[in-house]
């Protein structure tokens, strides 16, 4: 299996403080990778470096066979990165059809005066943007909710929303920042078998930041553990699980049960 995404020596400083220190990363294309590790270790930081939301400090990330070292948001949106948010950031007051639609623009090739004069190519254009969108909604169990206001939806189907808008976007690699923050067990386990259902449905690779091990030891096939801004683990669950650094750093008493 060929990487679809590697950081070469990434380090991110903030003034004096390195909040991501020469990190080696790989991400095999179609896998489900975790990333874990305790607060402040590095772990949302490591996604807005892939996502052009920081620049490296030092090193460099590869995608897809590219070498990329200075990368805005939309380019790693277009080139196939896309995430999603430990606090969600849906567009409140649109429906959850039009949030969708909004993501998919990323690939539209029609230009400002074109949409702006609704020329034959715009209309056509949006017309696939919209079934597009609707398909994914449907996909996602979100179809009967396509005209509601993001807003006015609960919290489980806004997690899924958001999720719909990041697909959205023709992702390669999707970035789950706690997709399970504030859920119930059930609807964490609803979670786990969507993630699972949209590996196998849009052929996307999955790297998954999560608190809660049930999930992430029920769901990755590969983790890695950060502790102030290193990598002190990597490996299957059941090593990540036994792995006295680990334990010591993150897991302690929460390790037995999983």
């Amino acid at each position: 299996m060929s990487d679809l995404l590697a950081t070469h020596n990434i380090t991110k400083r903030f003034g004096g403080l390195a909040a991501v220190s020469e990190l080696n990363l790989r991400v095999r294309e179609g896998e489900l990778l975790g990333l874990i590790g305790p607060n402040g270790a590095g772990k949302t930081t490591v996604f807005n470096l892939l996502t052009g939301v920081y620049t490296p400090s030092e090193g460099f990330i590869e995608f897809c066979g590219r070498r990329l070292r200075s990368l805005r948001p939309y380019q790693a949106a277009r080139l196939g990165i896309a995430r999603t948010f430990q606090n969600i950031r849906l567009f409140g007051g649109l429906t959850a059809l039009d949030n969708v639609r909004v993501a998919a623009h990323v690939r539209t090739r029609s230009g400002f005066w074109s949409s702006l004069l609704r020329t034959p190519h715009s209309i056509a254009n949006d017309a696939k943007l919209t079934a597009k969108s609707r398909t994914l909604l449907s996909a996602l169990n979100l179809d009967a909710v396509a005209s509601v206001p993001a807003g006015d939806l609960p919290y489980g189907l806004q997690r899924r929303l958001e999720i719909a808008r990041a697909l959205a976007t023709d992702a390669k690699l999707l970035l789950l920042d706690e997709p399970a923050a504030g859920m119930n067990p059930a609807e964490k386990q609803e979670l786990m078998e969507l993630i699972h259902a949209i590996r196998r449905d849009f052929s996307v690779t999955v790297l998954l930041i999560e608190h809660d091990m049930r999930v992430v030891m029920g769901i990755c096939e590969r983790i890695y553990v950060l502790d102030y801004g290193q990598v002190i683990a990597e490996g299957r669950p059941e090593e990540i699980r036994s792995d006295p650094r680990v334990i010591a750093a993150y897991l302690g008493e929460e390790a037995a049960p999983c």
